[in-house]
């Protein structure tokens, strides 16, 4: 009875913070009081109670309960400590102890036992358990279906982007902030963005193309893009029809010398293909400086297919997730090899780095051809810019470079990221494969990169927060159709806009503060920039020839940036890593020109702000463990990780700064700011520097800046009647599969 009284007591008190917690737009559908979130891993003693309520946008648990050292970690502006987006919502698990019954809801689906208990589990790797031993049983059942049903809407404009938008961030400021203030990056939905980018990099013989506006060629293609200038419109217009979905040639990037780097779809029509490659492959040629050939790479024929990129992804999730987590064990090792999920990033970079050599070592112009050119050759062309580009390792450049190649090309984000779970064959991860080669490069590079790996986990994250045009529809043109329409249906004035203005992820000032933002940025980033102290004096970064990676010496030629095999664009097959290798028939092996270039860069230091290749054997990918095990509390390493070196880095770099600057005061020199750049008086370090030396903070974890505490719960859950069907399940649990084996 007591217990029960301190319920009533608490949820008294939590009505009023839900006004707060939920934002004025959202809608809250239906909540049940009472409700247990399970937290700790061996007892029910650290569980919290409170309301747990389902919206149009997420699942909310409100409780006063507090959990210790919880502030720490980055709050979301649009998200509070215990909320789920429900676009990040995976599968919804119900069940009934006493009865043994369990099941997965999907849309529309009915539930003819009340819950005891709901198990979430999110596309960001968490689970979330919630036990309604005290709640009422119609209201856990109402919410249970309420959250299955609004996790899987029937139509783009059901997301809640399109509420959110209508009513909030259209032409209004959001927490206040300007939509359009601060330091833009390029969207590159206008002819003179494409315009600088083409003088940025040179391409004097390439001209931004109008063919497109109003999408009357290609769905897919952006309204502007660019072209060689020997191709005159009408020819594109006529060409457009033999591509698949008519996605003529886009230019993605030059190179200093010259070479440009294209992609393309493929042509339908065989009788026509030979000319139009002909004519293509010459419009390329006359716009580079020397005339240098084109070469063409069918990714279709030399990387893994977006099956079995999926399969991969859901035996690492399933390794992380479902599976008990002990990884000392050769088993989870071993687990976690043969995903081939390493395997396949490896794939990426190797093919990456080849097509570098052709652009860099052999001066020619190359054609990466894709069937519908909307997969594959975002991740490609995003690599090789990435690794020849320094402009494309700064923060502005990053979000530019995503813009361009995944956006603006038209990359499938509603289908891949299967925000309507409408047919799961459709889903794929290549984005996300992606920010893993991203990151597998920065790894190596640390000091090359202005961003962390925090940046690249909360870009990962904001997918499933369906706000962002950035990740919510498959091209702009579809972004177009369904805001008029839904502009139409609502009585939205649109004005001179074309289409609703969606926030772009890139305003993360929706998300964070500028002082979670400061997460972003890398403490030992060398841009052009950068300075260093030398002997007290101010000089620019130079990287001298003493500093050669002391990890290539002594190494077999073939083995420095692990490339087996000798062909330039190798076939699927000849990925597969020889684990163990003969090294004396590998030095026997005649050194291919692709070897030779990379063997020759891996000899020279590397220079920050040049060209970037990564080192791809076994040994030097690594599980991007931030990532993926951070919500696996067995996983973390309290005051250690990454981030021990972080936070002295940080403060070592905020004190430099402020050292400079008062060298600069001293000398009466005044710092000009930038436009959009934060305040003289803010740093751009999370963590300051101190005048007194401070030990490193107790919060610090390798999890940082995430908490496993509170997020993710296995207690229980290989011990429930679920247990036969979690352990060996591919992904998740199946439909099909619990109703045949309910009880």
């Amino acid at each position: 009875t007591l217990a029960i009284m301190i319920m009533i007591s608490r949820e008294k008190k939590l009505n009023p913070s839900v006004t707060k917690k939920v934002m004025g737009i959202e809608i809250v559908v239906n909540e049940v009081n009472f409700v247990r979130k399970c937290i700790g891993a061996d007892s029910s003693q650290d569980d919290l109670w409170g309301k747990l309520i389902c919206t149009n946008f997420k699942v909310s648990f409100i409780t006063h309960d507090a959990l210790c050292k919880q502030r720490f970690q980055v709050a979301n502006r649009l998200l509070g400590e215990h909320d789920v987006p429900l676009a990040c919502v995976e599968q919804v698990v119900t069940v009934n102890d006493a009865k043994g019954k369990q099941k997965v809801l999907g849309s529309n689906q009915k539930l003819k036992f009340n819950p005891t208990e709901l198990i979430l589990y999110c596309k960001d790797f968490r689970i979330i358990r919630f036990r309604f031993d005290e709640a009422g049983p119609e209201s856990a059942k109402k919410v249970c279906l309420a959250i299955a049903h609004y996790s899987h809407p029937a139509d783009p404009q059901l997301l809640f982007g399109f509420e959110y938008v209508g009513k909030q961030y259209y032409g209004k400021r959001m927490n206040g902030m300007d939509p359009g203030g601060g330091v833009q990056t390029p969207l590159f939905d206008r002819p003179s963005e494409w315009d600088r980018e083409i003088k940025r990099t040179g391409a004097a013989e390439w001209r931004v193309c109008s063919v497109n506006e109003g999408y009357t060629v290609s769905p897919s293609l952006p309204e502007y893009f660019v072209v060689p200038v020997s191709l005159a419109d009408q020819d594109l217009k006529q060409y457009s029809c033999f591509f698949t979905t008519h996605r003529i040639p886009l230019w993605c990037w030059n190179h200093p010398n010259g070479s440009a780097l294209v992609r393309m779809a493929s042509i339908a029509d065989p009788l026509q293909q030979r000319k139009l490659d002909q004519r293509i492959c010459s419009a390329i040629t006359k716009s580079h400086p020397q005339r240098s050939d084109v070469i063409k790479s069918d990714l279709d024929k030399n990387l893994p297919n977006i099956q079995d990129i999926q399969a991969a992804f859901g035996k690492v999730r399933q390794i992380c997730v479902i599976e008990p987590f002990e990884e000392s064990e050769e088993k989870w090792l071993s687990s976690m090899e043969s995903s081939r999920w390493l395997e396949y990033v490896r794939a990426f970079l190797k093919h990456s780095a080849e097509v570098v050599y052709l652009l860099e070592g052999k001066h020619v112009s190359v054609i990466l051809q894709e069937e519908e050119d909307r997969d594959l050759g975002c991740v490609v062309s995003s690599l090789v810019q990435l690794m020849l580009d320094p402009h494309f390792r700064s923060l502005i450049g990053f979000q530019s470079l995503v813009q361009k190649e995944w956006v603006m090309a038209g990359h499938r984000f509603l289908d891949r990221c299967n925000h309507l779970k409408k047919n799961d064959k459709d889903e794929c991860p290549l984005f996300f494969l992606f920010l893993d080669c991203v990151w597998q490069i920065m790894n190596q590079y640390p000091a090359a990169f202005e961003f962390t790996d925090t940046y690249l986990t909360v870009l990962s994250d904001s997918m499933w927060i369906p706000l962002f045009s950035t990740f919510l529809f498959n091209c702009p043109q579809q972004r177009t159709e369904n805001s008029i329409d839904f502009a139409k249906s609502k009585c939205i004035p649109l004005g001179e806009e074309k289409a609703l203005r969606f926030p772009p992820v890139w305003d993360w000032s929706q998300q964070f503060t500028l002082k979670d933002q400061a997460l972003f940025n890398n403490p030992m980033y060398v841009g052009k920039g950068a300075t260093c102290v030398q002997n007290g004096a101010v000089k620019s970064f130079r990287r001298t020839k003493k500093n050669y990676s002391s990890t290539l010496r002594g190494m077999p030629t073939s083995l420095r940036n692990g490339l087996m095999d000798g062909d330039t664009l190798t076939r699927r097959s000849s990925l597969v890593l020889r684990l163990r290798p003969d090294f004396s028939q590998i030095r026997e092996v005649v050194e291919s020109p692709t070897e030779r270039f990379l063997r020759d860069w891996f000899s020279r230091p590397a220079d920050l702000q040049g060209m970037l290749l990564p080192q791809l054997l076994p040994s030097h990918l690594a599980l991007w463990r931030l990532y993926f095990l951070r919500w696996v509390p067995e996983a973390r390493i309290p005051k250690g990780g990454p981030v021990t070196a972080y936070h002295k880095l940080s403060q070592v770099a905020d004190e430099i700064e402020m050292l400079q600057n008062k060298l600069r005061q001293y000398k009466g020199v005044t710092p000009v700011s930038s436009p959009g750049a934060p305040p003289s008086d803010h740093s751009r370090m999370y963590f300051k520097a101190s005048s007194t030396s401070e030990p490193s903070p107790e919060y610090l974890s390798s999890s940082f800046p995430f908490s496993p505490v509170g997020n993710m719960c296995r207690r229980s859950i290989l011990g429930t009647p679920l247990s036969k069907f979690l352990n060996g399940a591919k992904i998740w649990l199946s439909t099909e599969t619990l109703a045949n084996e309910s009880v």
